[in-house]
């Protein structure tokens, strides 16, 4: 086990003796049993860690510790090791013993409490974390560093009311990228709501989401989803074709939304010449495919195969083709289709192998849209995949 490079430093008192201790062991002793001002008990230590004890080494250091009121740092940095090893209950028992010591500053202290809440969020004691975190966000050197921690248990228990009253007032420390993180908070809020039958307070919570960040899609989708429930047609067009302008990558969420209201309108030709501009404007493959099935829909099966032949010489692209070889096998002759029938297996089987949606932060790959990814915890971060948006 590699020692924190903190314990290394403020163990290097103890391994300024290693010479002196391996010189004694070689000659086989002799002279004083220590250096002058030295406790024999760091030796003990030494030799524990000259022998790969670690763990011994450790529980003598932390036994010396007790004694010696002089290393608060090493005694964070024991409890910070015992964590991080997984051994939290070593690490609240170190902690809580050093605040309880008179003489600790008040620098010491609100560091020492910091650590603490730290073990019992590793413990899964949140209700103890919160309390200690929450005393020390109220002021001092720790405040900033405590009110994250806060923000990161508010989120673990989905208290989304509270979570956004960390990140604001983060935001107010200079934390101005915190936004869009504080939007999805209300649009958590709004999703609740919107279940509950609460139509305006979920409504206002949208209105707070686009406010803290005017590309939150996930704003526009529920607002979207909401506008549809209510026959509210150009409300559900509106809130859907904003998606573009957000986030581009995200057209193919919007799309089933749009073609409803247009349907329901009796327009259904108007989704069809919006998305060739959008189409033209940024090549992506999601307003592409959704044009080929309503042309498929609307104009038949050859015109569709057509115009995404004339599309794939431009921009080509795995789901592109595979789509083309489908509309091409439905009209071939039979002995067409018994040639097409391998080719189009291969191609939906790679585009089956391509995430639907992975996270551009730690590379999480899935088959279902997440706000906030299951792996790395980032929120916005999880896009569709290149296949479906590029």
């Amino acid at each position: 086990m590699d020692l924190p490079l903190a314990v290394l430093f403020l163990l290097l008192p103890v391994a300024a003796l290693s010479g002196w201790f391996i010189g004694r062991r070689r000659g086989g002793g002799g002279g004083e049993d220590c250096p002058p001002g030295v406790n024999p008990e760091y030796l003990r230590g030494l030799s524990y860690l000259l022998e790969d004890r670690t763990d011994k080494a450790i529980d003598l250091f932390t036994r010396m510790l007790e004694v010696d009121s002089e290393t608060v740092e090493l005694h964070l940095a024991l409890g910070s090791l015992f964590r991080r090893r997984g051994e939290v209950d070593r690490a609240i028992r170190i902690h809580q013993n050093l605040i309880a010591r008179p003489t600790l500053t008040r620098p010491q202290r609100e560091q020492a409490l910091y650590e603490l809440g730290l073990d019992h969020m590793r413990a899964g004691l949140f209700d103890r974390a919160e309390e200690l975190f929450g005393e020390l966000g109220e002021r001092g050197d720790w405040s900033l560093a405590a009110l994250r921690q806060l923000r990161a248990i508010y989120e673990q228990e989905k208290e989304w009311d509270n979570a956004i009253r960390a990140a604001r007032k983060l935001m107010n420390a200079g934390e101005s990228d915190l936004g869009p993180v504080v939007a999805q908070y209300h649009c958590e809020l709004a999703e609740i709501d919107r279940a509950a039958g609460r139509g305006r307070e979920a409504e206002r919570h949208l209105r707070q989401a686009l406010g803290f960040d005017r590309h939150c899609v996930r704003a526009s989708l529920i607002e979207a989803d909401m506008a549809l429930a209510a026959e509210a047609w150009r409300s559900a067009i509106k809130a859907g074709r904003r998606v573009a302008d957000q986030d581009p990558e995200f057209l193919a969420e919007a799309l089933p939304r749009l073609r409803r209201a247009y349907e329901a309108m009796g327009r259904p030709l108007e989704i069809l010449h919006w998305l060739r501009e959008v189409e033209e404007g940024q090549g992506r493959a999601a307003p592409l495919m959704a044009m080929v099935d309503l042309m498929e829909r609307q104009q038949g099966p050859d015109q569709a195969a057509l115009f995404l032949r004339n599309r794939l010489t431009e921009r080509p692209s795995l789901r592109g083709l595979e789509r083309y070889v489908a509309l091409t096998r439905e009209r071939a002759e039979p002995g067409e289709q018994r040639d097409l029938e391998p080719v189009y297996t291969i191609l939906e089987r790679m585009v089956a192998d391509q995430p639907l949606y992975q996270c551009t932060h730690c590379g999480f790959r899935g088959r279902v849209l997440h706000w906030q990814c299951p792996s790395c915890k980032h929120w916005t971060t999880v896009k569709p995949g290149a296949e479906a948006a590029a």
